[in-house]
């Protein structure tokens, strides 16, 4: 396999089986990653994006489906805080070393906590950023999971 990205070699370190899926990213598509699922052809249920956070001042990621909405309030449960909002794009990409659009929850700059929403564990899979934009990974959730420390949790609105 490829190690076209830091996402992607961090996979591989971890022994990780995954897919790579590329697709003509549109800056201008407005939501991306509903864009991406209808580029490649997948049920939007099991493309999740990538979203930086921060929970009581301190950054954290999280990956959802691609077509929901953020809980605040349970984002922040999901890491035992108080508070969560999202985190500004420059101090995310800053953070992660990916551009926003191109965010990947793996072989970030700095490893965060991670959260997974629980909807993943539904799915025979998930495609999720492989760390830029318009290239995605295919893997199991459980793959995901283990790869990132993520906890599963409910983080939709």
């Amino acid at each position: 396999m490829s190690r076209a990205t830091p996402a992607t070699a961090a996979l591989e370190k971890a022994g990780v089986p995954f897919s790579v899926i590329e697709y003509d990213y549109d800056p201008n598509a407005g939501q991306t990653g509903n864009h991406a699922a209808a580029s490649i052809g997948e049920d939007p249920a099991r493309v999740f994006k990538t979203l930086m956070v921060m929970v009581d001042g301190r950054p954290a990621c999280v990956v959802v489906p691609v077509a929901a909405t953020l809980g605040m309030k349970k984002v922040a449960a999901a890491f035992g805080g108080k508070s969560a909002e999202m985190m500004p794009p420059p101090d995310a990409e800053r953070s992660t070393g990916f551009r926003v659009g191109g965010i990947s929850p793996f072989g970030q700059r700095k490893r965060v906590r991670t959260a997974l929403a629980q909807e993943a564990l539904a799915q025979p899979y998930v495609v999720i950023n492989g760390g830029k934009r318009g290239y995605l990974v295919r893997l199991a959730a459980a793959d995901a999971i283990s790869a990132t420390g993520a906890v599963t949790a409910d983080l939709l609105a």
